[in-house]
C-alpha cells in the first residue's frame, strides 16, 4: 500500500531553529494532533506544553488541514 504524498507548507528556518521563537522547546505537531484527537481542550494542551506559543494550536490545526491530517478521534 502506498502512502499519499503530502505537500508540506514552507516553514522559515528561523522559526524551526531559533530557540528564542520556540521558547527553547520543540513540540512536534503530531504530538499536538494526538492531544486534540484524544479530546484535549486547548487549555489542557497549553497546560501540558507551557512553552507552546499562544498561536501554536491554531498553527497545528492549519498545518493539519493543509496536509490532509484529520483531528477527529477516529483518525488515531
Amino acid at each position: 500500500m502506498a502512502f499519499p504524498k503530502r505537500t508540506l507548507n514552507y516553514i522559515p528556518a528561523e522559526i524551526t531553529s531559533n530557540p528564542d521563537i520556540m521558547g527553547g522547546m520543540r513540540v512536534p505537531a503530531m504530538t499536538i494532533v494526538a492531544e486534540l484527537r484524544e479530546g484535549s481542550s486547548d487549555s489542557d494542551v497549553f497546560d501540558g506544553y507551557p512553552s507552546l506559543p499562544f498561536d501554536g494550536i491554531d498553527a497545528v490545526r492549519e498545518w493539519a488541514k493543509a496536509n490532509g491530517i484529520s483531528l477527529e478521534p477516529s483518525a488515531s
